[in-house]
């Protein structure tokens, strides 16, 4: 299109509106975001330009994950803090750009349109305007209000002191019976600490990366609480998705089955795990869930895994469910990517975690009960009544899966350290690589995707197993093998996995789906490459409650047999309750699901994969930062590929951190 040069915008409301319309054509704002512009233009016909571009930049905000509209960051780098043009694109006119959009514009002059504008309403001010505007912060009403119920809730779960049975120091010693030794030194046993932090509160948060033992941990946890409690706890179990809650159901059946505590405690540490949708109740084509203030859950103690993917909405309704007396255990990688939808709670809780600040009276209490040494090069003192917050969380500090030699391990922490030649040093080991794609990129990602046998596994290998592992033709309709084949696809595609930082673009989700389809299906290993096919895999992209389907569920096309004898292609997906079952759905059910050779790194989270690779764009663009990496690299549990159009892309990345917009931790300190 050929862009028309606005001037001026913030002078008028019709240029305004009629930039927002050219951002909404280039793809750089929602739809809804223009919308909402002209809605407030009803409602305050007289509404300043400077107002309504705050407006729809805080609703932008929030599809990029921001809770709110940050004034000050925005005028400091608008195309930055905005993320805009989106992906890299370049602009057809520089002065489309919010750079351009904004020059001039002073903050204190922001600040006071939006303070005297009858559509925003102060911290404390009317509650009927449909903007708050809090120190240099914009905010949508019902984001403020998630964010200070989540605040409020928090601040008072922070100050619940737990007693502790007099028992605890030889519970601790039963469930951590050898003392912490790694490379032959006796390390601090972060995992019986956090247990002991955890004993004395209400509220806990236990962070960690990849092989800490957050399972592990929380699992002695609960058998400490249960065998220390004078009649038995109710315990939930649950995390934000499917794959998620399968995952720790798996894991936390052995490790209860092994705990050294009497029978009658192991069977009171339920081993399901359900997610947070399921959990709450959800209500059909509403926001909203079956318990909430009125109608708590009914439980003593919750624990939510893979807390990093929790947004702010689904937070201010978890808390909000649970009943005051009720124990409140997070576990996640504060190092992680951030939520899909607006919020970075983890990343903001968990913001010093690193350094400790422990109160001295709470470091000698712990070191007492445990036996252990709060040492560690990043420890940092705090202050006798500072820091409250920093006294209930806890941060596990040894990786058991990238112990040694683990170059995923060593690669992972470069980059969380933003060190970029040494990330770049640790590729050429056996379990982490590097591909160039130049030249015969097609015959590149073929190997890619094939893999072989010994090697890192691609494609080839769930295809195989689809191929080979199909039950004889004159097997029943409704014997078992039908459904261990089609688990047995399902698991081996799952031990690879292709991951973009992009959507658009040849080296993008879009372009690159279409291209793995059509390489599979000329080499003979896909019966097609459009529409629907025996091996399709697909993503559902959107929460389908009437199919108990997940937005980020995961199922394969696949052709079962019928009563009558027909072959009939049906998408066999994991029950999203972590029991490990499997539903079966007509293909012409399915109205929202893409197919899903590769995926975002945001779609991974919560997943793990024996291979995974992650291709970059080529040129930098604002999704691209070193917390992305991480996730990405971390989803491999034994090898990982880096694919590269260009040099010096991963470099730059590294160099990057993503930064999320909001308020918590000084609604927190307000609250106190």
């Amino acid at each position: 299109m050929t862009a028309t040069v606005i001037t001026a915008p913030l002078t008028s409301q019709s240029r305004l509106l009629e930039l927002l319309d050219q951002w909404v054509a280039l793809g750089w704002l929602r739809p809804l975001d223009r919308a909402l512009a002209g809605f407030f233009v009803d409602l305050d016909p007289s509404a300043e330009a400077s107002v309504l571009l705050a407006a729809a930049l805080a609703s932008h905000q929030l599809g990029h994950g921001h809770v709110c509209l940050d004034l000050a960051a925005t005028l400091a780098e608008p195309d930055f803090a905005l993320s805009l043009p989106p992906e890299g694109e370049e602009s057809l006119s520089d002065m489309l750009l919010p750079s351009r959009m904004l020059a001039g514009l002073a903050l204190a002059d922001w600040v006071q349109a939006l303070a005297l504008s009858p559509l925003v309403a102060s911290a404390h001010g009317a509650s009927d305007r449909p903007l708050v505007l809090h120190a240099e912060r914009l905010y949508l009403r019902r984001y403020w209000n998630y964010e200070q119920s989540v605040a409020r809730a928090l601040a008072v779960r922070i100050r619940d002191d737990r007693p502790v049975p007099d028992s605890l120091p030889e519970w601790l010693n039963r469930l951590f019976p050898e003392p912490l030794v790694l490379d032959g030194e006796r390390q601090t046993d972060w995992q019986k600490l956090a247990c002991a932090l955890a004993a004395s509160s209400g509220f806990t948060l236990i962070t960690g990366g990849p092989g800490t033992g957050k399972t592990t941990t929380v699992v002695r946890l609960l058998a400490l609480l249960q065998g220390t409690a004078d009649k038995p706890l109710r315990i939930r179990l649950a995390a934000p998705t499917g794959k998620a809650a399968a995952r720790l159901t798996e894991s936390i059946g052995a490790q209860v089955a092994s705990l050294p505590v009497d029978p009658a405690v192991r069977e009171r540490i339920p081993t399901e795990v359900s997610t947070l949708h399921r959990l709450l109740g959800s209500l059909p084509n509403s926001r909203h869930f079956r318990h909430h203030a009125g109608n708590p859950l009914a439980l003593d103690v919750l624990v939510v895994d893979e807390a990093s993917m929790i947004d702010l909405e689904m937070m201010a309704c978890l808390l909000s469910a649970l009943p005051p007396h009720a124990r409140l255990l997070l576990l996640g990688d504060k190092d992680q990517l951030a939520s899909v939808e607006a919020g970075a709670l983890l990343g903001d809780l968990c913001r010093d975690a690193d350094q400790g600040h422990y109160q001295p009276e709470r470091v000698a209490w712990l070191e007492r009960v445990s036996g252990e040494r709060l040492e560690h090069p990043a420890l940092q003192a705090g202050e006798a009544g500072c820091y409250p917050l920093a006294q209930r969380i806890l941060m596990l500090r040894y990786s058991r899966r990238f112990a040694g030699g683990s170059g995923i391990g060593r690669l992972a922490e470069a980059v969380n350290r933003q060190q970029a030649g040494l990330a770049r040093r640790q590729f050429g080991r056996d379990d982490v690589a590097t591909l160039r794609l130049k030249g015969e990129q097609d015959a590149a990602l073929n190997r890619l995707l094939q893999g072989g046998r010994g090697q890192a596994v691609g494609y080839g290998h769930y295809l195989e197993r689809l191929n080979t592992g199909r039950p004889a033709a004159d097997t029943a309709h409704d014997d078992p093998a039908w459904t261990n084949w089609a688990g047995q696809v399902l698991t081996a595609f799952d031990e690879f996995r292709l991951l973009c930082t992009v959507r658009k673009g040849p080296w993008g989700v879009a372009g690159l789906n279409q291209r793995i389809a059509a390489l599979l299906q000329r080499r003979g290993l896909l019966e097609a490459e459009e529409g629907w096919y025996e091996g399709r895999p697909v993503l559902v992209t959107r929460n389908d409650y009437g199919l108990g389907l997940m937005n980020g569920d995961i199922g394969i096309a696949l052709r079962l047999p019928e009563e009558d004898g027909r072959r009939v292609l049906r998408v066999v997906f994991a029950r999203n309750d972590g029991g490990g079952g499997l539903r079966f759905v007509l293909p012409s059910r399915l109205s929202e699901v893409e197919t899903v050779f590769a995926m975002t790194v945001h779609k991974s989270q919560g997943s793990e994969f024996a291979h995974t690779a992650l291709i970059l764009p080529e040129a930098l663009n604002p999704v691209l930062t070193k917390e992305l990496l991480y996730t990405a690299i971390t989803r491999a549990r034994h090898w990982f590929t880096l694919l590269e159009p260009r040099a010096g892309v991963f470099e730059q990345a590294i160099g990057r951190r993503v930064e999320r917009r909001s308020g918590l931790l000084a609604g927190l300190q307000e609250e106190h």
